[in-house]
């Protein structure tokens, strides 16, 4: 009930909301006589005010659009997609895009990262500032939160083993993309990220190559905050019967039980009640003193603090008896029910590859000091030499993730652990498994291939190919093909040469060894049956642009449509 009259309020509140909104131009607008009156500019910070405090807040866009990397300052373009859409979230990544081909070799080499954004009340949008950064020297994947109240009831309800399982997906996607990647966790996702990565390395899967969780509460018994407090102190049937409702009929989710965002709001603020009348006070007067910069960063900062979404009730109460009644984590007691509805139980000693990093903030109100370096003691089979900790001084919950001292602290650090662990061989996707590929070509002897299937290559022009090819034998990366067999199976095989005039002239003098076609336009029989003795490795043309002087059967290869992304 209390859902349906909160949505009441605020269709009531919408009608005088939208006049504060037009109040408050039109005082402040330079072109209106009414702006001209006195006191004009106070009465317009009131209305403006007025607006803000009672205006419904929707989830704000990223709105990350470029990046500048390098000493050189080269700007990457980026897109934003889904690649997995899950019934409560969405996998997104940021696409990085430029011209540059030295940039363009740079990024294709770089980790893959997974930000596990937290689901704990706020969009994923309030780590924008940690991806927007992360995008300079990382492949950027982040998980997006739907609300609940929009996700209908015929998708089934959300738990926290649903939340553990979503992980793993979404870490075998990047892996399989990839070959392995890097995964971070913020605030309240690093329990559930700990035990799926836990439970991967349980079942002998390839875990991620490194595992950075900051400001988690892996162990809520230590250095207890008021959020813990009231988790403890409070029964979980007083949670059940006081913080779920049901979502209203004018949503998608219609019926289903969830822990409304304006109640989570309610809570957010009533944490630092006075900060907050003081902050918006603060507002008022800069807009009578016309500080533009000050209100616009008011605006942005609580434009993300006020948009909330609804969680959906299953997942919210096992979390908290999960997490802060029951410890099951620390406790060893924690039992998830995997995604083909086996029951498996959580063992972070099982973890052995993964390095782990863990990050706190000295003045985190949120999650107290040594709650997410627990993690560490955890990981009993990983090697020290694979475990660090950081304790950012000076930074609160958010300024871990967000602001200056995530810039200028945590992201340094955050970026040489994961580069410190990081295998570009096995991040790679596209190269997997080299023993299946091909067996390089002897790089001694270019037109052996060609002699060996038949009598009549056999003479004296094949000695003068191999002779000219000798000298500049090492300095080819590939067999190169004869452009005179075209019509035959060894001119489809794409050959790179590494030295223009080496292939120039082995080129030249294969030519002579070309057969004269028969009266009816075809290859002789002889040239029709000749095949390659031995396989040549397949050339990879996406680490760099084709050269403007090789030959032009190389343009027969197709373009990637990527070439130009990361």
């Amino acid at each position: 009930m209390l859902y349906q009259l909160y949505e009441s309020q605020r269709t009531l509140m919408e009608p005088f909301v939208d006049f504060a909104q037009a109040a408050a131009k039109l005082y402040s607008s330079a072109s209106s006589p009414i702006g001209q009156t006195p006191f004009a500019q106070r009465i317009s910070a009131g209305y403006s005010l007025m607006y803000r405090l009672g205006k419904d807040y929707e989830k704000p866009a990223f709105d990350i659009h470029q990046v500048e990397v390098g000493s050189k300052g080269v700007s990457l373009a980026i897109h934003e997609r889904v690649e997995l859409d899950k019934p409560f979230c969405e996998l997104r990544r940021f696409k990085r895009f430029t011209d540059d081909a030295d940039t363009l070799t740079k990024l294709k080499n770089q980790p893959s990262v997974l930000v596990v954004a937290p689901l704990s009340g706020h969009y994923s949008t309030l780590l924008r500032d940690t991806v927007k950064t992360m995008l300079k020297d990382h492949k950027v994947y982040i998980t997006d939160w739907k609300n609940a109240r929009n996700v209908p009831l015929t998708d089934g309800a959300f738990h926290l083993d649903d939340y553990v399982n979503y992980v793993q997906e979404f870490i075998r996607h990047l892996q399989a993309k990839y070959g392995n990647c890097h995964v971070v966790s913020v605030c309240q996702p690093t329990v559930p990220v700990f035990a799926a990565i836990s439970l991967m390395a349980s079942r002998g899967e390839k875990t991620p190559l490194s595992m950075i969780m900051m400001g988690g509460p892996i162990d809520a018994r230590l250095s207890p905050t008021s959020v813990n407090n009231l988790a403890t102190t409070k029964p979980y049937e007083w949670f059940e019967n006081n913080v779920i409702y049901r979502v209203p009929t004018n949503f998608a989710g219609k019926g289903r039980r969830v822990y409304p965002g304006f109640l989570q709001h309610t809570g957010f603020v009533a944490m630092n009640p006075d900060r907050h009348a003081t902050s918006h006070y603060d507002y008022f007067k800069d807009l009578i003193k016309g500080d533009g910069a000050s209100t616009e960063a008011h605006r942005k900062f609580y434009d993300e603090y006020n948009a909330v979404l609804d969680m959906d009730a299953d997942y919210y109460l096992e979390t908290i008896k999960t997490v802060f009644q029951d410890f099951k984590l620390v406790n060893g007691t924690w039992d998830v029910m995997s995604a083909d509805g086996k029951l498996e139980r959580v063992i972070p000693g099982d973890i052995k590859t993964t390095a782990v990093m863990t990050v706190e903030g000295e003045l985190d109100d949120i999650s107290g000091s040594g709650q997410t370096r627990a993690a560490l003691d955890m990981c009993s089979g990983v090697s020290a030499k694979q475990k660090t900790h950081l304790e950012a001084k000076g930074a609160g919950h958010y300024g871990i993730f967000s602001g200056r001292r995530w810039r200028d602290v945590v992201y340094p650090a955050l970026t040489s652990f994961i580069l410190a662990h990081h295998n570009p061989a096995a991040q790679d996707g596209r190269k997997t498994n080299v023993d299946k590929l091909p067996k390089p070509a002897q790089k001694t002897n270019a037109a052996a291939a060609v002699s060996a299937q038949t009598a009549s290559i056999k003479s004296k022009e094949v000695e003068t190919v191999q002779a000219v090819a000798k000298p500049r034998a090492k300095k080819i990366s590939a067999a190169v093909k004869p452009k005179a067999v075209a019509a035959t199976p060894i001119a489809q095989e794409v050959f790179d040469a590494a030295e223009k005039v080496a292939v120039k002239s082995v080129l030249m003098a294969v030519d002579n060894l070309k057969k004269p076609k028969t009266s009816d336009g075809k290859p002789p029989a002889s040239a029709a049956l000749a095949k390659p003795t031995t396989p040549t490795t397949p050339t990879v043309v996406a680490r760099s642009a084709p050269t403007a002087d090789l030959p032009a059967v190389a343009t027969a290869v197709p373009i990637p449509p990527e070439k130009s992304a990361a």
